[in-house]
């Protein structure tokens, strides 16, 4: 299926390299720089293209820099939906141990993506694809007892929110704890 921003086709090879382009320069800009101070055209001499080619893909830094971290916004959420609910708490799944690790290896840039100056659209979009995942799980009977007066979608987001939060917490000002140390805190605080 084709589909397109403004003139640009996004099957056209051409448009899909400029992407990438793109995607690998704000997150280059991002790990060095507060999101908030980052030009269109910064992003567009850094990844080597015309300012104009950047607004044809995306109508602002904001937009770029969560679609270049739509990877990192999937592993999120697929940790949080393939954690085993009926794990012992004090035995962190290895989803969670991954994916601590993948926030820590990517520190800087996790600092920079959800701190004050960082990306509201990309919060939203972490929250929300989580939020999707557990009612995904939760629906196929994989939700942990004793919820049942509360609803899967509220429950879905009550978690998402508190990943998010514990994740922008612990990057933006709490670095002196371990990923393992806030893998299992975290843990702690998930398992009912």
């Amino acid at each position: 299926m084709s589909y397109t921003i403004g003139v640009v086709n996004l099957d056209d090879p051409r448009a899909q390299r400029s992407r990438a382009r793109l995607r690998t320069a704000i997150l280059e800009l991002a790990a060095s720089k507060e999101i908030g101070s980052i030009t269109m055209s910064e992003v567009a001499k850094t990844a080597g293209v015309h300012r104009a080619t950047v607004y044809q893909h995306f109508p602002d830094v904001n937009a770029l820099a969560t679609d270049a971290m739509e990877d990192a916004v999937e592993q999120v959420a697929r940790a949080a939906a393939q954690c085993p609910q009926d794990a012992p708490r004090d035995r962190t799944p290895q989803q969670l141990v991954e994916l601590f690790g993948h926030v820590a290896a990517s520190a800087a840039l996790y600092r920079r993506m959800l701190g004050a100056q960082g990306s509201a659209l990309f919060v939203a979009r972490m929250r929300e694809r989580t939020t999707s995942e557990l009612v995904r799980v939760f629906r196929e009977g994989k939700r942990p007892k004793g919820f049942d007066d509360v609803s899967p979608e509220v429950h879905a987001a009550y978690l998402a929110g508190a990943l998010t939060g514990v994740i922008a917490h612990w990057v933006t000002g709490d670095e002196s704890v371990s990923a393992d140390e806030m893998t299992l805190a975290f843990w702690r605080l998930f398992r009912p």
